[in-house]
């Protein structure tokens, strides 16, 4: 099992319920709304043990200033 340590979360968002950005010894962790089906669709190769999500540009151009 990972550890998660949170980094930040989507700049926009004054609640809850929130996209966010996790790190992991190994890589990260997005936290985003789940896609709608249509969405779901255009996917290449998901597997049955993935979810596609949401993430708001501003939660992952940060690591870029990292």
């Amino acid at each position: 099992m990972r550890t998660l340590k949170f980094m930040w979360k989507d700049s926009e968002s004054v609640g809850g319920n929130c996209p966010a950005l996790y790190e992991v010894e190994d890589g990260f962790v997005v936290q985003g709304k789940v896609l709608q089906p249509g969405e779901i669709a255009q996917l290449r190769d998901l597997g049955e043990d993935e979810v596609a999500v949401f993430v708001p540009a501003n939660v992952l151009n940060r690591l870029a200033s990292r």
